[in-house]
């Protein structure tokens, strides 16, 4: 198959999330099954230039439809650690992505589909004919609409859409301007229920929506959250639109990038380790200690990675600080705020444990000392309001630290509790909870405390058992082409 994965990041390209990671390992494990895949992207100013080998022009003299004239482009080619990858670059006074930012724009809706709408010309002015444009998020949930009524009037009849959403709670909300813009127009045909009309604002398009209703499939990131998508408010407005499409609507649990995420071969820890020589991942514990000036001994140490956004559970965050302290743990956390209040407190937070032996808190993100945090913590804390797939508690389990999670979306399907859970004993990798609550984090965390004190055989037993998980993305990769050629013979 000939698959086109159009999206906003690429790790580590471009990268704000997990999104990143996905469109990254997807694209790798479709190629080495034999697919022909390309990824387009925006060229970004921001993007990280030395990841890319080999940047080109490719395609000099893009035209794209735009506010009823032109927008002329430039398509720039390179490879991205063996991925193919096209770059669109439009030359217009509205800088759509020379802004030093990914997104935060008041614009962003009209960007992305600019963006969605230069992908389609792309592929129609050079010849390309995937068989599947794979889409990603909001950013490019109008590149479906546009597909079927505007460009399979064209010779891209043939063309199918799947369309994969990571997170449900942005969904690109807009209005007249956009149809406007993107030549769609008939503004009485997109204010329909069963088009684009938001769910709640009857005076708003919704670009998710969009992908939702004119795309062949849609996924999302993990079985148990396509369900919570459905039949809980994490689906933010867009249930009954998944009920009426429901047929072509499924989750596939996302992978990792083994040969990014192993600490059998990373390149940046102080010891490389397996299952069979799990006592050398302690060397990279005491580096770790030694790079952030903690006290060394017989302490856990308990992470937590990723952004600080109240998606992730802050307060609880926030509360098993303290509480691990008080547990004769020590504590670790790296991660960047998402807005500037949260920030405030955990920098507040920072000054107050400055000197603090056992805690340091990183307000920044470092994507080699990430590396070093997996392989050196012995747990690490994910107590997410919701969470679609999370990618923590995986890379968790590869590097044998021990995840502690809020049993939500793809937290629950692939942590499974040491004490409760109903899978044999090799199966069970961590600890979970479910109330959203502190009493809930602090019986956890003490439960887990208490196995590494009390129990280290068993402890280790359950580092050893989340090593021998497979979270690669075989599984996911299988899944994908099954649907590719289900909608590619419709």
């Amino acid at each position: 198959m000939y698959i086109v994965q159009v999206a906003s990041e690429l790790a580590p390209l471009a990268k704000v999330g997990g999104l990143a990671d996905v469109v990254c390992g997807l694209s790798w494990e479709l190629s080495i099954r034999g697919n022909e895949v390309e990824v387009i992207l925006p060229k970004y100013d921001c993007m990280r230039y030395d990841q890319i080998w080999g940047l080109t022009p490719s395609f000099n003299d893009l035209w794209v439809p735009w506010f009823g004239g032109g927008v002329h482009c430039t398509v720039w080619f390179g490879f991205v650690h063996g991925r193919k990858c096209f770059f669109i670059d439009p030359h217009s006074g509205d800088n759509f992505f020379n802004r030093n930012t990914f997104y935060g724009c008041n614009d962003d809706v009209l960007r992305y589909a600019f963006f969605s709408k230069a992908a389609l010309e792309f592929l129609l002015q050079s010849g390309k004919r995937p068989d599947i444009i794979h889409c990603h998020d909001w950013q490019t949930g109008l590149l479906p609409v546009m597909l079927f009524e505007q460009y399979t009037h064209t010779d891209m009849q043939f063309q199918r859409a799947c369309y994969t959403i990571h997170n449900f709670k942005h969904q690109g909300i807009f209005g007249h301007e956009v149809l406007h813009a993107t030549g769609l127009g008939r503004p009485e045909h997109f204010f329909d229920h069963n088009r684009l009309k938001d769910n709640h604002n009857h005076l708003a398009l919704n670009c998710m929506k969009g992908g939702i209703v004119y795309s062949n499939f849609v996924t999302t990131v993990s079985p148990h959250h396509a369900w919570e998508a459905r039949f809980t408010d994490q689906g933010y407005g867009l249930n009954h639109t998944l009920h009426q499409h429901h047929q072509k609507f499924g989750g596939i649990l996302n992978g990792i990038d083994y040969a990014t995420w192993n600490p059998e071969i990373d390149p940046l820890l102080a010891a490389r380790y397996s299952a069979e020589t799990i006592q050398d991942k302690y060397i990279n514990k005491e580096a770790l200690r030694d790079r952030l000036w903690l006290n060394r001994g017989v302490k856990p140490i308990i992470a937590y990675i990723g952004r600080l956004d109240e998606q992730k559970g802050l307060d609880l965050v926030y509360h098993s600080i303290h509480h691990a302290l008080s547990r004769d743990a020590q504590f670790v956390l790296l991660g960047t705020a998402s807005n500037h209040s949260i920030h405030c407190k955990f920098q507040d937070l920072k000054h107050q444990l400055n000197d603090n032996p056992d805690c340091h808190i990183e307000l920044s993100f470092n994507e080699e000392l990430s590396h070093l945090i997996y392989a050196g913590a012995d747990m690490v804390i994910v107590p997410s309001a919701f969470e679609p797939c999370g990618l923590t508690q995986i890379i968790a389990l590869k590097y044998g630290t021990v995840p502690i999670v809020r049993s939500v979306g793809g937290l629950s399907s692939t942590v499974f509790d040491y004490n409760y859970s109903e899978k044999p004993m090799l199966s069970r990798n961590g600890y979970t909870f479910d109330n959203f609550d502190t009493y809930a984090v602090e019986s956890t965390l003490n439960r887990t405390i208490g196995l590494y004190y009390d129990f280290p055989h068993e402890f280790r037993q359950l580092m050893i058992n989340g090593m021998n998980c497979d979270y690669s993305w075989n599984h996911p990769g299988s899944h994908y082409v099954n649907i590719f050629n289900l909608i590619r013979h419709k």
